[in-house]
């Protein structure tokens, strides 16, 4: 099931599904709903006439329940911060579900480092609270003052700290969630240790709200870093910044906690559109890298550390320049300039976009590859590649040439899309590193999975979901 038909939602059954909320949480009218109804890139328009917002997993169950008897398509949204349109519903006929009412921390255990809670709950309010009891929990984006940690699970989160910590997937333990039956599975469970058949937890993570809807989890809380240091670094290429990368590793004892490359157009777009952000140099350098080392002994440990791989780099003469936050307000604001390097895209004109991975030893050759290709096709094409050199992923982005027509420059996404993506299977690597499938590569990743691989995807979604009323259209 794929698509439906706007006459489904009839009066008497939004009724139907309004009833089984209390006042106030059912939103019907147009005002209330617009804000479920459109995404940050404006690339997806969403439509719906009912949004529902249960505040515990019995609501969110008698909502399935229902859903299932009637066919009725729902369509799970968190904090309403995915980049290809899976929480966006496509027509009256489905039904939103925001989850931003189940925001309860149900308990934080400090001895055992965990942290269990509703999928609601907003992602810096989880850093806050892991920080509030003497411990850290590392995930960060730059959508954190908004995103909900259950759809960081739902579309497996990547963020800045991958390199030193895994995905969303590699830190949680436990999953509660709610199946299209209403059948609510009760995998709460805070142990580090269990083998008892099938992990189901994996196959909700990452599954984009196609197979149920997480309504609560259990996360791994790590010990606090006792310091902190972070320094940009001026250099002349990706070839460059891969050998501090490494150096970086070599000599790091594990304390390398981030690794970003970006390309001297983003700083200059970052500055450009972002009040109060500055150029971390004194020179302009063709590529940066913001470096961050945590120590879990002192901050003049991890400088010491820090400045034992600048100078060692400097001898070797792979970076030209570098600067040391000398304060937090400093380490601040070097982080806002990487963070916002994504925004400060959109006032340039329009921007097509990729999110991929390749091995990490190949992350020159793809963008040497890649950039030959795209200003090949699109000549006086702004390329801004930056992302986690330390986990391959690059965030590939085309601003449109200077005095471009905006939309004859996106039109040709799917051109640009399959060149790209062309040198990236090449390489062995993946057209979706860490924002997910959703609508945006559906049919990409129908035309390039493996058929037997997408065929055992099929079936699990079967069982799920027997009538395809989970999120359709998305993901598969």
């Amino acid at each position: 099931m794929d698509t439906f038909d706007s006459q489904l939602l009839s009066d008497d059954l939004l009724n139907r599904f309004a009833a089984l909320l209390p006042p106030g949480r059912a939103l019907t009218e147009g005002g209330d709903i617009a804000p479920f109804v459109h995404e940050e890139r404006d690339k997806f328009k969403g439509r719906t006439r009912l949004v529902l917002r249960p505040s515990s997993v019995e609501e969110v169950s008698a909502i399935l329940k229902l859903a299932s008897e009637t066919r009725t398509p729902i369509v799970p949204q968190g904090g309403n911060t995915g980049l290809v349109g899976g929480q966006m519903p496509r027509s009256d006929g489905e039904i939103v579900l925001s989850l931003g009412k189940l925001d309860r921390i149900r308990e934080v255990d400090p001895v055992g480092r965990t942290m269990t809670l509703d999928a609601g709950v907003i992602l810096k309010r989880v850093q806050e609270a892991a920080d509030e009891a003497g411990l850290f929990f590392p995930l960060s984006l730059g959508s954190e003052g908004s995103c909900q940690i259950g759809g960081n699970l739902a579309s497996n989160a990547g963020g800045t700290a991958v390199l030193a910590y895994g995905n969303t997937r590699d830190l949680c333990l436990g999953i509660e969630a709610v199946l299209p039956s209403g059948e609510i599975v009760h995998g709460l469970r805070r142990l580090k240790k269990d083998n008892r058949g099938y992990d189901l937890r994996h196959l909700l993570i990452g599954s984009e709200g196609t197979l149920g809807i997480i309504t609560g989890a259990v996360l791994k809380l790590f010990p606090k870093p006792a310091g902190r240091e972070v320094a940009y670094v001026g250099l002349d290429s990706p070839d460059a910044a891969l050998k501090l990368l490494t150096r970086a590793e070599a000599l790091s004892g594990g304390r390398l906690t981030a690794f970003e490359l970006m390309p001297r157009i983003g700083i200059e777009f970052t500055v450009r559109h972002t009040q109060g952000a500055r150029d971390p140099l004194a020179e302009p350098h063709t590529w940066y890298v913001l470096i961050e080392i945590s120590s879990p002994v002192s901050g003049e440990d991890a400088r010491a550390v820090l400045e034992t791989i600048l100078e060692g780099a400097f001898e070797a003469g792979e970076i030209e320049d570098a600067a040391i936050a000398q304060s937090m307000a400093d380490a601040t604001t070097f982080w806002r300039m990487r963070e916002e390097m994504s925004w400060a895209q959109k006032p340039e004109g329009g921007s097509i976009k990729h999110d991929v991975s390749v091995p990490v030893a190949l992350v020159p050759e793809f963008l040497a590859r890649a950039n030959a290709l795209v200003l090949d096709a699109i000549p006086g094409s702004r390329i801004v590649s930056f992302g986690h050199l330390g986990d391959g992923n690059i965030h590939y982005n085309i601003s449109q040439p200077i005095g471009a027509d905006k939309e004859a420059f996106l039109a040709r996404w799917g051109e640009i899309n399959a060149l790209v993506h062309g040198v990236v299977a090449d390489l062995g690597g993946s057209f979706s590193a860490e924002h997910g499938i959703g609508q945006l590569k559906r049919d990409e990743l129908a035309r390039t999975k493996d058929p037997a691989e997408l065929a055992l995807m099929r079936g699990i979604k079967a069982v799920f979901d027997p009538y395809g009323i989970m999120n359709p259209g998305k993901l598969l």
